[in-house]
């Protein structure tokens, strides 16, 4: 189905060709179960009130049931304020589908069944329609204007989605007197790229006339973009045109440039009443944290007693912000505030106690990664503390009451964050993880020839894997409440006695001991034991899926899982089977898996090693990472087989 060639301009609505009504599947991906057949959207400058208009016009195949959700549209409207917002006009839409003898019937959309829902506590409402008469083989087409007076924001384009697109072309024209940066993201490559030049196509009147840049920029045969664990947010990796304005040029000739450079940005946000202004006050946390540092010495320790001091003291409102959102007087008097609120007053806190804390703005993962190239401070939504003693440096979050000092919250782990020093030009860290998710499991059972084993389970966590469990713990009422509900999701074994140490010991490991009981006898033939090791944390599932990945597996951070089980069975048994020995290594040292078995006596030795070195693995090392947890799985599926001897 070829477009390119005739795909000059937006095609023809409501006229789907014999071809696409006979499209049955797509071959190119043979999994899909819908696939957009064109797609076409043109953005321009309005001369009348220079207004960003954008049209976008999609034709879509559905081919079965599991895609009818295609058929939900969600449009969203942008606002400002009261006299600042979009418009969205001239919606069009049509079903095509067969009937019951093969014929194909349309069926327009009801204007009545277009509404919009108003989100007043958001800058966005949301214009929502649902296509008529969707039925497998059906045809859905839609179109629709939409006017902005945000022409900074020029429109991005998405060329991927989760659907395949067989085409899709984007024809932006620009006034000369805009100059944006264009850039594109991800893997593929334009089919098409071109520029020219439409003389006069911009008059907003008083004479004033510009020439424009028309552009087309097209893909054909475009893969869906699947989605899977361990990535972060996906406008990192989607096919996209991206417009970012640097400057425009005023009617009577006047250049305005937008683009600004770190200085002007350090400057900006030194002399910022939500953020260099709020630090400047650290003075108010002096009489604060003197009775907290009386008599200490030690810097790292006067450091870790304001942290633990401010996670404890402030409730974190669940509100992002690199900025102070209440002021950081009121926020430390009323106990609460934002992410800026909360972070920034620990900062002042650090500076007025001497020490050398700068505070760092950062993305989180869910929010995408910043522009290297130019600083965009819409980029960022998170602020952090750096705090510098001696040669070594700490990045620290007090939002949360459970996090270790040093350790951030993984959401704040995404590539790098910008130190806003106040004694030198800003400049880039890394934001990588300083702890790796850790954890250790030691077994020491005993089977009697009844079939029930007895004995003890030992968990060790550390890094990110005790701060997960922590707040797992902490959302029972009490450690008793959170051992019943574990004993509850383990109907074959019974907790006996518990013991969890260190909760609140946040540097230290996180220790879980618990007696337990189980049967193991075959419920068919009890003289066959049938015992698998793994009843903790199975992974029975890979999470690796894709035939292949383009974007790279992020991790947040390096982890380590050791399983050691000491397995005493009746003399009168012998094994009949048993966990094969495994070893997988991961090129360049990335990781690796080992399983082994061994017995003595009778008593069995089982020692799982699954290793992981790195945060982010590439897309090249997909392959290799996919067929390490297939090895994962497939071990932890076999199990420890004991027969009675005759």
């Amino acid at each position: 189905m070829a477009y390119f060639a005739s795909a000059q301009q937006d095609f023809s609505f409501a006229k789907p060709g014999t071809e696409e009504f006979n499209l049955k599947r797509y071959d190119k991906d043979t999994s899909a179960n819908a696939v957009v057949l064109r797609e076409f959207g043109t953005a321009y400058l309005s001369s009348s009130d220079s207004e960003l208009i954008f049209e976008y016009h999609v034709r879509t195949k559905i081919f079965n049931s599991k895609e009818f959700r295609q058929g939900n549209i969600e449009i969203p409207i942008y606002k400002k304020d009261a006299n600042s917002f979009e418009k969205l006009s001239n919606i069009k839409g049509i079903t095509f589908y067969p009937d019951e003898q093969g014929l194909i019937r349309s069926s327009e959309l009801d204007p009545k069944q277009i509404f919009t829902e108003k989100k007043a506590y958001k800058n966005v409402d949301v214009t929502k329609f649902a296509m008529p008469n969707l039925r497998d083989g059906c045809i859905i087409e839609y179109s629709y204007r939409l006017q902005s007076p945000f022409v900074f924001n020029f429109r991005k384009w998405e060329f991927q989605s989760d659907l395949p697109k067989i085409y899709s072309e984007y024809s932006p024209r620009i006034p000369a007197v805009y100059n944006y940066n264009i850039s594109i993201r991800g893997p593929l490559k334009l089919s098409k790229n071109t520029g020219s030049v439409e003389k006069d196509c911009y008059s907003p009147g008083g004479g004033f006339k510009a020439d424009c840049s028309k552009m087309i920029y097209a893909m054909e045969d475009i893969p869906a973009f699947k989605e899977e664990d361990y990535m972060t947010a996906a406008s990192n990796f989607k096919s996209a045109m991206y417009f970012e304005l640097s400057d425009y040029t005023s009617y009577n000739g006047v250049k305005t440039k937008l683009t600004k450079e770190w200085k002007d940005v350090d400057h900006e946000l030194k002399t910022h009443e939500a953020f260099g202004a709020q630090l400047k006050k650290k003075d108010f946390f002096k009489d604060k944290i003197s009775p907290l540092l009386s008599g200490q010495k030690d810097e790292l320790d006067k450091a870790k007693l304001i942290y633990k001091y401010w996670q404890n003291w402030f409730k974190w409102n669940s509100n992002y912000g690199e900025y102070s959102n209440d002021g950081l007087k009121k926020a430390f008097e009323t106990h609460t505030g934002n992410v800026g609120d909360i972070n920034l007053s620990l900062v002042a806190a650090m500076n007025a106690a001497d020490l050398d804390a700068e505070p760092v703005i950062l993305s989180t993962r869910s929010n995408g990664t910043v522009n290297p190239l130019f600083p965009v401070l819409s980029d960022f939504n998170y602020s952090i503390c750096k705090v510098n003693i001696g040669d070594k440096s700490y990045l620290l979050d007090a939002t949360d009451p459970l996090l270790p000092f040093g350790l951030l919250p993984m959401r704040c782990i995404n590539d790098k964050g910008r130190v806003m020093s106040f004694s030198k030009p800003s400049y880039w860290i890394d934001l990588k993880a300083s702890q790796k998710e850790s954890k250790t499991i030691n077994l020491n059972l005993t089977i009697n020839e009844s079939g029930k084993a007895e004995g003890t389970i030992v968990i060790y966590s550390s890094g990110y894997e005790a701060y997960n469990k922590r707040n797992k713990i902490r959302r029972f009422n009490s450690t008793e409440e959170y051992v019943e509900d574990l004993d509850e999701r383990m109907p074959k074994i019974k907790i006996m006695k518990s013991e969890i140490l260190n909760l609140d010991t946040l540097d230290r490991s996180l220790s879980e001991t618990y007696t337990i009981e189980m049967d193991v006898a075959d419920k068919q033939d009890r003289s066959t034991l049938i015992f698998n090791p793994f009843f903790l944390d199975r992974v029975t599932e890979n999470p690796f899926k894709l035939a292949e990945r383009t974007y790279p597996v992020d991790m947040g951070a390096p982890s380590e899982t050791r399983i050691m089980m000491t397995l005493s069975f009746p003399e009168k048994f012998e094994v009949i089977s048993k966990i094969d020995p495994v070893g997988l290594a991961l090129p360049d040292k990335g990781g690796k898996f080992i399983a082994q078995v061994s017995a003595e006596g009778n008593t069995l030795l089982f020692m799982n090693h699954t290793q992981l070195n790195k945060s982010i693995y590439s897309a090249e090392e997909y392959p290799y990472l996919k067929e390490l947890f297939n090895k994962i799985v497939q071990s932890q599926q076999i199990d420890l087989v004991f027969k009675k001897k005759i």
